[in-house]
């Protein structure tokens, strides 16, 4: 699909279809459709296409990669509306001072080595940094985010910081296949709300957990029965547009 109207009207389509399912999600969580974000992943498109999806109304764009997150920054510099950036993927600590001043909100903090370079980096360039503490929620090794148990010292830590705002959790289910995997990854994404409802006790409301970001293209509507405030859809952005 090459011709810019028919992409235009194509995503257009994509974005009212995802904001469609997120509405009757909202309907059937009891909830109103302004609680819940989408973040719309850029990663295996173009920064062409991103402008295109930012133009039709999604702002909030996001990376997994640093490196691609500045490609794309700098492409859409005089992008109208300017897009809010989100890096949803793993932030190496090299990196973080040419991340920082593009980024919105990092989901991906992980580490306390990750949070104390966050700290200074923010302090240096005079500002507040956002983030999402990683929790996973599977127990896999092979997957990035912290174990629950290790999610209330990074919790704790971060709470007497100057310059590193944390605003809540994020967390990945499992891909299972056949007729269960939606009751799958709803435990899952209701475990990832039990952590953060113990952790809003622990601390307290001067540190107020507000977002959740859970549930992608595959599995967002159980993400926002369970409380998703942020959903990280790609693919279902892009049908029609990229190679499956």
């Amino acid at each position: 699909m090459n011709d810019p109207e028919l992409l235009r009207a194509r995503v257009r389509e994509n974005l009212a279809a995802v904001r469609g399912r997120v509405d009757e999600a909202c309907r059937r969580a009891g909830r109103t459709p302004t609680e819940v974000r989408i973040v719309g992943v850029t990663k295996y498109v173009t920064a062409d296409l991103a402008r295109l999806l930012l133009e039709c109304g999604c702002i909030d764009l996001a990376e997994s990669r640093p490196q691609s997150l500045w490609e794309k920054a700098e492409a859409l510099a005089d992008a109208a509306p300017k897009p809010r950036w989100h890096l949803v993927g793993h932030l190496q600590r090299n990196k973080i001072r040419r991340t920082l001043p593009i980024m919105s909100l990092l989901h991906s903090l992980d580490s306390r080595r990750l949070l104390d370079a966050l700290e200074a980096e923010a302090k240096l360039a005079g500002r507040v940094c956002d983030v999402l503490v990683e929790v996973n929620l599977t127990g896999d090794p092979a997957r990035t985010g912290l174990a629950q148990a290790e999610v209330a010292p990074l919790v704790d830590a971060a709470r007497g910081l100057e310059h590193v705002r944390l605003r809540g959790l994020m967390g990945m289910a499992s891909v299972p296949e056949g007729p269960a995997a939606a009751d799958v990854a709803r435990t899952q994404f209701a475990r990832l709300r039990e952590i953060r409802d113990a952790l809003q006790q622990r601390v307290g409301p001067a540190c107020p957990l507000d977002e959740l970001s859970m549930g992608m293209s595959e599995d967002f509507e159980a993400a926002i029965l369970e409380g998703a405030t942020l959903v990280r859809i790609g693919s279902a952005l892009w049908e029609g547009i990229t190679a499956p």
